[in-house]
């Protein structure tokens, strides 16, 4: 099957704006629509996912990501909520979890399953905490307390306030840096409104980074949080 490249800038408005446009919803498939569209529609950082045979890669649920769900959403800007169901039956049937054909779930254990599990993806984030033992992960969920000065945050915010309240650390410059944002169900909402950061400065968040000093401007020596 022909393959398509991400969409980018006017391309981009004209395939996707409109009616019967993304990934068509179906029986709690949220959290999975949302993903995969924010990873593949229109950027190739992840197409090795798509097309590298990994030691512990799946190629059937490799070829229904592609030809299914990636390919299609690239091409028209659609893609039907049968192929997601596709995926999801191939899910449930690999991490032995039943409930991926009808049940919502957190996106992290989504991207777990297909990236560890099924795909054999290196993880693509390392983290430190407080000077511990380092972490590696896929993505990072934004986890911070309620901030009466922060009314219509961006992402950029968000990123430096939950990373400083964790004592958390970049320890190297990741490849892709899959962030979700905070949420707590149906009930509750952190926040109305997010605004989107079109590009994130990592500077501050990376261990052992010569930055320079606020005062002075030389590099800095101390860091005060």
């Amino acid at each position: 099957p022909e393959s398509f490249p991400p969409l980018r800038n006017e391309a981009a408005v004209h395939v996707l704006r409109g009616k019967m446009k993304g990934i068509q919803g179906h029986c709690n498939s949220c959290y999975m629509d949302a993903a995969l569209f924010s990873l593949f529609s229109c950027t190739s950082v992840l197409d090795s996912m798509l097309f590298k045979p990994f030691p512990l890669c799946d190629r059937n649920v490799q070829s229904i990501l592609r030809d299914e769900i990636v390919n299609p959403l690239r091409k028209t800007g659609f893609v039907w909520a049968r192929s997601v169901m596709h995926l999801r039956e191939q899910l449930t049937e690999k991490g032995q979890c039943s409930s991926f054909t009808n049940a919502e779930k957190d996106p992290e254990e989504f991207l777990n399953l297909i990236m560890h599990q099924i795909l054999g993806i290196e993880p693509l984030l390392k983290l430190q905490s407080g000077g511990q033992k380092e972490q590696d992960c896929y993505c990072y969920q934004i986890f911070m307390d309620k901030q009466e000065d922060l009314v219509v945050p961006d992402v950029q915010q968000l990123v430096e306030r939950s990373f400083l309240s964790s004592e958390l650390k970049l320890v190297e410059i990741p490849s892709c840096f899959i962030i979700q944002m905070p949420r707590f169900g149906k009930e509750y909402k952190m926040f109305s409104k997010i605004i989107p950061s079109l590009e994130l400065d990592i500077t501050d968040l990376l261990l052992d980074s010569p930055r320079e000093c606020c005062i002075c401007g030389d590099v800095a020596s101390l860091e005060c949080s």
